[in-house]
């Protein structure tokens, strides 16, 4: 019962007025960011974080949160409409959202997309809800030892997961590493990499970080892209007739809706697997055990409804992971962490003891802003519509004037406006190169945290490496980050990779998920661009 009634207290606080209206606030932001191709969730959180300060804590992470789910919701609205998914996530919804769109069936697909994504974000939560406890119960028992193990284990996680080179996603979060090492050294209070200058004396900004790693570089990479050149004459498909799906499609889509949630929120407890990770592998799944597997890269609802729940569940499945360990369970989650240091919140396992009314706060806002985002999307369709004839051309002033403001107004410093130029140009590069912004700003949000974990971890076993493995748990977390590591290892070697590489490209496989007649991979990457 103390589930349902923190729940049910998560709820009262989240329907105050103040809350309720953040809430509400964050889902139409959410959507909005959602839609507008390269923005995405993570930047979008990243450009909107400064409107939050001096916001009361759990009001701000309320329509943070929003903003999120809702973004990820709006992404597979151009990808449906237009065949341009918003972000990374909604590549998949172009497989059967785009075809049905085509056919004149763009209304019933996206009604069906609302309600998958409800079904996926509401059971999500609810999976959230009974979870959360005995993690956070098992996780404070934790000592610096264990959470050392914990953050290397989300770091080495995220760096496998983020990109196919694993030196690279390496070498992007040793970068984010050194950005987190500037400021005072705490154990000794010397200044390191300031170059005397005040405003770094606490450290490189945030905010500065992640909006120009990802506002500034995707606004960059989508100008050099020749996206501004965007007429903006844009089509949408008319969706006046038959609105709403048949009964055959809600026939059809019956076992996709718990299959999908049950994939998504599983792999968003996994940190830095994200939705992306789960919407491929839902849609291959789906495919697998469909019994209208001819319909599938043609306009197949059960594969755009195994696509949206399980975006949709991964989301309240990579909340669980950053609020019982600290560790975030995908790029926008490392965002949003990051966001609580600048209330002065500390992620980790006593945050659900120590701020527990703001914990179930936010977890009780879920619920709210699910039903919230399902009216609000049904009945906001043919807006989106509009939207989507904006040129891109217009919108890029005002997403740079946001950017340079929102981060300037957080510490009033010109060296932050510079640091989230550099920091722009150099997301750009890394992007082409093949390197992980997202692993960046991870590596920046855990890497203060494993350094004083493993400060403490040496000064209570006076400088003995062996005592991180001296207690039960320890053991099973260092066993785990060798699992993960001998992955790794396995993956490098040629015949491992060859045979991976052949289940991929079967037919029913996860590589497959278009159907016989959904664009070649390189044709789609070129699309999201």
């Amino acid at each position: 019962m103390s589930v349902v009634n923190n729940v049910l207290g998560g709820l009262a606080d989240a329907l105050s007025a103040q809350n309720l209206l953040f809430l509400l606030i964050g889902v139409s932001l959410g959507v909005v960011v959602g839609i507008l191709p390269g923005l995405g969730p993570t930047a979008g959180i990243a450009i909107l974080i400064p409107l939050t300060i001096g916001m009361d804590p759990t009001s701000a992470v309320i329509m943070l949160a929003a903003i999120y789910y809702g973004a990820m919701y709006g992404g597979s609205i151009t990808a449906i409409l237009i065949n341009l998914p918003g972000e990374s996530a909604s590549v998949a919804a172009t497989f059967d959202g785009y075809p049905l769109a085509r056919q004149g069936r763009a209304g019933p697909a996206l009604v069906i997309q609302a309600v998958a994504n409800f079904v996926g974000g509401l059971f999500g939560v609810v999976l959230l809800s009974a979870l959360i406890g005995p993690i956070s119960q098992v996780a404070r028992s934790f000592g610096p030892s264990e959470l050392l193990l914990i953050v290397l284990l989300g770091l080495v996680t995220i760096i496998g997961i983020v990109g196919q080179d694993k030196v690279k996603g390496a070498i992007s979060a040793l970068f984010g590493f050194s950005l987190g090492t500037v400021g005072v050294d705490l154990a000794s209070g010397a200044s390191r990499f300031t170059f005397d200058e005040p405003s770094l004396i606490s450290g490189v900004s945030f905010v500065a970080v992640v909006i120009g790693l990802f506002g500034i570089a995707e606004v960059l990479q989508n100008v050099s892209a020749g996206q501004h050149r965007m007429t903006g004459k844009i089509h949408a498909p008319s969706m006046r007739k038959n609105f709403l799906p048949s009964r055959a499609d809600w026939r059809e889509s019956a076992f996709a809706f718990p299959r999908a949630t049950g994939i998504g929120f599983l792999i968003g407890l996994v940190p830095g697997a994200g939705a992306s990770v789960a919407s491929f592998i839902a849609y291959a799944v789906e495919k697998s055990v469909s019994r209208v597997k001819h319909k599938f890269g043609k306009g197949a609802m059960p594969g755009l409804v195994s696509v949206e729940a399980s975006i949709s569940a991964s989301s309240p499945g990579a909340m669980v992971p950053m609020f019982a360990l600290g560790i975030p369970g995908s790029a926008a989650t490392a965002v949003l962490l990051g966001a609580f240091v600048l209330w002065g919140l500390t992620p980790g396992p006593e945050l659900m003891t120590e701020h527990a009314d703001f914990a179930w706060g936010v977890i009780g806002s879920l619920y709210l802003g699910n039903v919230a985002l399902l009216v609000f999307c049904i009945a906001a369709i043919p807006l989106f519509v509009q939207i989507l004839k904006v040129p891109y051309a217009f919108l890029i002033p005002s997403i740079v004037i946001l950017c340079v403001v929102g981060t300037y107004a957080v510490g009033a410093s010109y060296i932050d406006l510079g640091i989230m130029v550099v920091l722009g140009i150099i997301g750009v590069l890394m992007k082409r190169h093949g390197y992980s912004p997202a692993a960046s700003v991870v590596a920046f949000v855990l890497g203060p945290l494993a350094e004083n974990s493993l400060r403490q971890t040496l000064i209570i076993s006076s400088e003995d490496p062996a005592f991180i493995l001296g207690r039960p748990y320890s053991i099973a977390l260092g066993v785990l980050l060798l699992a993960v590591l001998a992955g790794w290892l396995a993956m490098r070697v040629p015949a491992v990779r060859a045979r991976v590489r052949r289940r991929r490209t079967t037919p029913d496989g996860p590589a497959d998920p278009g159907g016989p007649d959904a664009p070649a991979g390189s044709e789609r990457e070129d699309a999201h661009r």
